[in-house]
């Protein structure tokens, strides 16, 4: 039963995970948080950034701060399944016979840091697909199970598509969490220089221990969460299903494949664990929606006219949370673009359209005059059809006016 000591402690403990990860990590604060609850959580986590921005640091870092052991994968094209699972290797024994012993790789550990997993083709990449949902990994028809806790901590790089494989759905499926790393603001660049020119090696000390760790998860998962909550949680997971019971107009126009039901138990598992960093014995819709995102935008498949509007998986979760906020009467934090889905265009104005079709009405509380801000309109001939040519109000004098001026 979860008490108020029990939740205290988790949340202390919380706090010094995140202020032991801020000693080598600067910024980030989503990232890291997002990383966080998904290993309390048991989830894996797909961090994908541009190169430089600190990944493969924080994944280390957290190996520094949860004291359990940390192996580090290189993926590469020539990378093998064996050189990931291990293999069974021939050895003599003491009296010089040959048999196979077992080599385990360097997925047998803890934390597993999967550095540019998308380099490494499919048939290396389906060699953690085992270990990432059963935490088994069977060679030679022999399973063997992972060490608990196990985590998988992968990086992908965005930019280059030279030599890279995108990875399967079935993977991408596996991973609990798809967190987009961001560049540092200037006041953060300028502390991670300053940083990294005392030292380049992580500083973080240990503050939590594996057997700590499952029981926060153990005490996450006693955390209650209420019917109207979870279908709330539910909800969201089926409106990303364009021919579904509960699909939402955005789904209906821009997505192609919704998420699978890992969504609704990554969504709920993450969402306990977020109460509980909040001091809270209970799950609320804000920490659902907050989830969203890193839950569902990966598990989405976006169909042409949502690649052709340039329309992110981010901005269709956005309008699905708004939709069904909407459905339950529930008031959403941040405003999400309810009638994009109507007119096809992102909630941000795009800045060509901005400076092209400039706003009247604004500039006639400024005091501007039409004659600096000309008013381009269409004129309309008898038969109802739009003329090629246009008139600019406030400049046009017809040859009448013109004469009597010149008398």
């Amino acid at each position: 039963m979860v008490t108020n000591e029990s939740i205290l402690e988790f949340r202390n403990l919380c706090d010094k995970i995140f202020e032991q990860i801020r000693r080598d990590v600067i910024g980030q604060t989503e990232v890291v948080e997002g990383t966080v609850i998904a290993m309390i959580a048991g989830g894996n986590v797909l961090l994908e950034g541009v190169p430089g921005v600190g990944k493969t640091r924080l994944v280390r870092s957290l190996g520094r701060v949860f004291n359990m052991p940390f192996s580090r994968i290189q993926f590469t094209p020539d990378l093998m399944p064996a050189d990931v699972t291990g293999t069974n290797i021939i050895v003599k024994d003491d009296k010089g016979n040959s048999k196979f012993e077992f080599q385990p790789g360097p997925v047998f550990s803890n934390i597993i840091l999967a550095d540019e997993i998308n380099r490494a083709t499919p048939k290396t990449q389906s060699a953690l697909l085992e270990a990432m949902q059963e935490h088994t990994v069977t060679v030679m028809g022999v399973s063997r199970k992972m060490n608990e806790p196990f985590f998988v901590l992968a990086t992908q790089n965005p930019v280059e598509q030279d030599g890279t494989y995108p990875l399967p759905q079935a993977q991408m499926d596996r991973f609990m969490f798809k967190l987009i790393v961001p560049n540092p603001s200037l006041d953060e660049l300028m502390q991670i220089v300053n940083m990294t020119q005392a030292t380049m090696a992580e500083v973080a000390s240990s503050v939590c221990s594996g057997a700590q760790l499952l029981e926060m998860r153990k005490t996450a998962n006693q955390i209650p969460v209420a019917d109207d909550v979870m279908k709330y949680a539910m909800t969201l997971c089926a409106a990303t299903h364009p021919t579904g019971d509960c699909a939402s107009d955005a789904a209906k126009k821009y997505v192609r494949l919704g998420a699978s039901p890992r969504a609704g138990q990554a969504l709920i598992s993450a969402a306990k664990v977020k109460a509980l960093m909040k001091g809270r014995y209970n799950v609320a819709y804000s920490d659902l929606n907050e989830l969203a995102a890193p839950v569902l935008r990966h598990r989405m498949k976006m169909n042409f006219e949502a690649i052709s509007e340039r329309i992110s998986p981010d901005d269709v979760v956005r309008m699905i949370v708004a939709e069904v906020s909407k459905r339950f009467n529930i008031a959403v934090n941040e405003s999400a673009p309810e009638d994009d889905v109507k007119k096809g265009k992102k909630g941000k104005k795009d800045k060509r359209d901005t400076a092209e079709t400039p706003d009247i009405a604004d500039n006639e509380q400024n005091g501007e005059t039409s004659a600096e801000q000309p008013v381009v309109a269409p004129v309309v001939e008898e038969n109802g059809k739009k003329d090629k040519k246009e008139k600019k109000f406030g400049f046009k004098k017809n040859k009448k006016d013109n004469a009597e001026n010149a008398e």
